[in-house]
């Protein structure tokens, strides 16, 4: 079990991370509300610092739907 001091610095960092990128969870929980079906594709596209660039992209299927209502279910 995680002690206090140790969630605090959690919450301090995740505060941090949330205010350098305050578009990005209004984002996810506007897709995880509207978009996210059997059959959607979510693709990710990551830009190194040297231009090389990564793609990669997942079909969710219904597993993977059951799966994120157990974390929805654990928050």
């Amino acid at each position: 079990m995680m002690d206090f001091s140790a969630i605090m610095k959690m919450k301090g960092a995740w505060d941090t991370f949330t205010g350098n990128h305050p578009k990005l969870m209004p984002f996810m929980q506007a897709v995880g509300r509207e978009a996210i079906g059997d059959g959607t594709i979510i693709e990710v596209k990551v830009t190194s610092p040297d231009g090389r660039e990564y793609n990669t992209n997942m079909k969710i299927t219904q597993s993977d739907l059951d799966l994120f209502m157990q974390f929805r279910g654990m928050s």
